[in-house]
């Protein structure tokens, strides 16, 4: 039997492409409104998607990387993607919530709380997507300290690996120092016995001490343990030194191939890191590739929309994700093929919205159903069962508490 492929969307503005605010559907007046949100959320949610992404960071967004430019012709300035997550997480029942949470400016306590928060409120379907911040402007913003500028050709050839190395490994500490912030409340630590007086068992919560290069926790959370125990991490990763931060930190990782001779190449090179990195208390490490999709009902209208979006940018369209202007159905086979390389899943980004999710939802979704690749959704929560979990719907077990379970460590582990 054909294993189920996740599926999910990244919601970022008006669409992945820089000229998606001019099109005659976007709704550019409504983005920086709550309901448009709901809206997106809630239709990914009814036509199947399993999560979506929450796009944030501390700068505005640039056609120019790692640095601010000067256009007013695109879409600049969002809404923080926790608050975001936080307020559609009661208003819907199914999909998964994944922000991003910045790593290099935000402190691992505040993290930590804040998802928590949203896991207790989304009542288990929280997630969270790391991401580092290698920008001089950014770190302005915030003024607590420098980051050295990365000049991203320089890096291709080799050159400021040492800045990169650092970001990923701040991150990876915060990470680790964020879930055992999420463990520090035992399962059960709540008694509320209202005879004997007692709130809580003061013995099964435990005062974690993280000390690391850049990271330092003591103390327990103010939150509970929530119901995933820890929310699933999800890292977009292009090169070794973050396919080495996902194998060793993240849930799931999403990767940018553009070939399929690249996914081969791709696919090894992490799971090499997994095999080496990887603690024994988190599970295999699940592999998504991201795709930003333009779809119509015919290739030649698709080609002609993504032209047409070219020539109002003034430039071709540029990711770190492969490009695909074509059909549902073309895309169907795309995805069947990378699950048949060994992929687990998807993660689409629209280049318009809503029109190319509606057709996610409306026609892609239904075609990897038909086609065995993945099971319908369940509609909703049943009355009287626990709702489902993201952890569940991705296959991922409820991790055992850090504090009560020691797992047998790998030689890797011990020597670290």
């Amino acid at each position: 039997m054909t294993r189920n492929l996740h599926l999910a969307v990244a919601l970022e503005g008006t669409g992945w492409h820089p000229a998606s605010w001019r099109e005659p559907a976007a709704r550019p007046t409504e983005i920086f409104t709550p309901g448009y949100w709901l809206d997106l959320v809630r239709a990914a949610e009814a036509g199947g998607v399993d999560f979506v992404t929450i796009e944030d960071s501390f700068g505005l967004q640039s056609s120019r990387f790692g640095a601010a430019d000067d256009r007013v012709d695109q879409l600049r300035g969002r809404l923080d993607a926790l608050l975001i997550a936080s307020y559609v997480a009661p208003r819907i029942s199914r999909i998964g919530l994944v922000p991003t949470v910045t790593t290099t400016h935000t402190e691992p306590f505040h993290v930590a709380t804040a998802l928590q928060t949203l896991d207790h409120v989304s009542e288990g379907r929280a997630g969270w997507q790391p991401r580092i911040s290698a920008s001089p402007d950014d770190a302005a913003s915030v003024g607590r300290r420098t980051v050295p500028a990365l000049d991203l050709e320089a890096y291709r050839r080799g050159e400021g690996q040492a800045i990169v190395h650092e970001l990923f490994d701040e991150a990876g500490e915060v990470v680790d120092a964020v879930r055992r912030v999420w463990d520090s409340w035992e399962d059960d630590a709540i008694v509320r016995d209202v005879d004997s007086g007692r709130f809580l068992d003061g013995e099964k919560v435990h005062y974690t001490e993280f000390e690391g290069r850049y990271v330092r926790i003591k103390g327990a959370s103010i939150t509970p343990r929530s119901p995933q125990g820890q929310p699933p991490v999800i890292a977009l990763a292009h090169a070794t030194v973050p396919f080495e931060f996902a194998a060793a930190h993240a849930d799931a990782v999403c990767i940018t191939p553009h070939t399929p001779e690249q996914l081969r190449e791709i696919l090894a090179e992490v799971h090499d890191a997994e095999a080496r990195l990887r603690p024994t208390s988190l599970p295999p490490l699940l592999v998504y590739a991201d795709l930003v999709v333009l779809l119509e009902d015919n290739a030649e209208d698709a080609a002609a929309a993504l032209e047409r979006l070219d020539d109002q940018a003034g430039d071709t369209l540029a990711s770190d994700a492969l490009v695909v202007a074509s059909t549902p159905a073309a895309l169907v086979e795309r995805l069947r093929e990378g699950q048949r390389l060994g992929l687990d899943g998807f993660r689409l980004r629209p280049a318009r919205l809503p029109a190319d999710l509606d057709t996610i939802t409306r026609s892609v979704v239904p075609a990897l159903e038909q086609a065995g690749l993945r099971a319908p959704a369940p509609d909703g929560v049943a009355p009287g069962t626990a709702p489902r979990t993201l952890r569940d719907t991705l296959g991922l077990e409820r991790p055992a508490n850090l504090f009560t379970h020691q797992p047998a460590l790998r030689d890797s582990e011990v020597s670290a």
